[in-house]
């Protein structure tokens, strides 16, 4: 059965919070395997969002802390990172519509984190496209 975009986002935010958690605790593990496991059909949306976050992790998460106001990645959830890390990585690196990354990252959010998270969330995804709108 082809899962839509969205079942695929909740597929990349537990693939990417599992990749988190491994970093964290210094686990070595193979990004092939955790995507196969959530996805077992090879998935060219799937893997360039999953390789694409890990591979601009440090942009991203730079990116993020410098708009979070009192707050950093690092203390939010993983769960909240790895939705943080999808809506910024679509904005920035791919070609899905503006409204689209973000109506998505909040779905996410709706779903998995608190009000509060979800409005930071939606806060960050708003200045990043306002800035991308400004260039």
């Amino acid at each position: 059965m082809k899962q839509t975009r969205s079942e695929l986002r909740e597929k990349i935010m537990t693939i990417l919070y599992q990749a988190f958690m491994y970093q964290t605790n210094k686990i070595e593990f193979n990004i092939e395997e955790l995507i196969k496991e959530q996805v077992p059909i090879e998935n060219e949306f799937v893997n360039e969002i999953v390789n694409g976050v890990l591979a601009h992790k440090k942009e991203i998460f730079s990116k993020a802390n410098h708009l979070l106001e009192d707050w950093t990645m690092e203390r939010l959830s993983k769960i909240d990172e790895a939705i943080i890390s999808i809506g910024i990585y679509e904005l920035l690196y791919t070609n899905t519509p503006e409204i689209v990354c973000i109506n998505e990252a909040i779905e996410l959010s709706k779903k998995y984190s608190d009000d509060k998270v979800r409005k930071m969330i939606n806060g960050i995804l708003d200045k990043i496209l306002k800035e991308k709108e400004d260039k």
